[in-house]
């Protein structure tokens, strides 16, 4: 049987989840036998198609046998999935649902499926964190991924139905990454709204962002608004060992949500299907759970 060869297209390469993908795939990659091109869009979403029609449209033998990859806009690139399938390429979705996945399933003869986090339940982890840290209720100031991605939509979905009504929540908008979010609190508070703000807690929808926070907030000249702000818990999701979970453990975040990377995990069913030829199940979820976990969280002093 000859080597299989996948193209996996991430969002970016300044994302911690991102690159923790990236390094699953490579560990499946080796595991499995086959051959992996990583490319990452820099989250342009223009980019990303142009990434994967590239190697759905080169010639057969330098075709990849199936694309993985997660989108960076809206949509989940329907026509390029469909010129995909059309060339017995496979299609695998991280972390994104799309509702065109069952129908190219009736035709494919690669396999097509989503590989998700849950991301409402993500979204409802973090909210029982508001909870347990704000018992007395109060405000929190969430940074959002950017609003025309269903992953951050739902996570602001999850976190709603379960906060506690007693927080109010402001919202600001950033791209999953360390940069953005600090320039987002960084205009945020030459507002004036943002001085009259009573916040007392900082999450983010990943932990990059939580981190970017802190960074905006380093920026203040005022020592003791600079030390209020710093002082505040902050939360974050992704919870990877090397960034989140030790963050959590030096005490820059006060919990995270752990997410587990899931790019391995689609090049293992990947290949097992392709040398079953089965087509796997159309979608698989992970379990995301809370760092520290709640109980432990309920407990701490607030």
């Amino acid at each position: 049987m000859k080597k299989l060869k996948f193209l996996v297209a991430l969002t970016t390469d300044d994302n911690d989840y991102q690159i923790e993908q990236s390094e699953s795939a490579e560990q499946a990659a080796r595991k499995t036998g086959v051959d992996v091109q990583i490319v990452y869009a820099q989250n342009d979403a223009i980019n990303q198609s142009t990434q994967l029609l590239k190697g759905v449209q080169a010639p057969k033998e330098l075709r990849p046998d199936a694309v993985i990859f997660e989108p960076v806009g809206g949509t989940a690139l329907p026509q390029v999935a469909k010129a995909a399938v059309s060339a017995g390429i496979g299609w695998v979705i991280l972390n994104r649902d799309a509702s065109y996945i069952g129908e190219l399933r009736k035709t494919a003869a690669a396999p097509v499926f989503a590989i998700s986090s849950d991301h409402v339940e993500i979204g409802r982890i973090q909210g029982r964190q508001m909870a347990a840290l704000l018992r007395g209720g109060g405000a929190a100031l969430y940074i959002q991924g950017p609003s025309e991605n269903s992953a951050a939509q739902d996570r602001t979905a999850g976190m709603q139905e379960t906060k506690p009504p007693g927080v109010q929540v402001i919202m600001l908008k950033a791209q999953w990454t360390q940069e953005s979010a600090q320039r987002a609190v960084r205009s945020w508070l030459k507002l004036t709204t943002s001085q009259r703000a009573a916040i007392d807690l900082i999450s983010a929808q990943d932990d990059s962002m939580a981190m970017g926070a802190r960074d905006a907030f380093k920026e203040l000249t005022n020592e003791d608004e600079r030390e209020r702000w710093l002082g505040l818990p902050f939360t974050g999701c992704d919870g990877l060992p090397k960034t989140g979970q030790s963050w959590v453990r030096s005490g820059l975040l006060a919990a995270t949500v752990f997410v587990p990377p899931n790019a391995g995990q689609a090049i293992e069913m990947l290949v097992d299907a392709l040398q079953n030829r089965q087509m796997p199940a159309e979608r698989v979820v992970t379990a995301a759970v809370s760092i520290p976990a709640l109980d432990t969280l309920a407990r701490k002093k607030p």
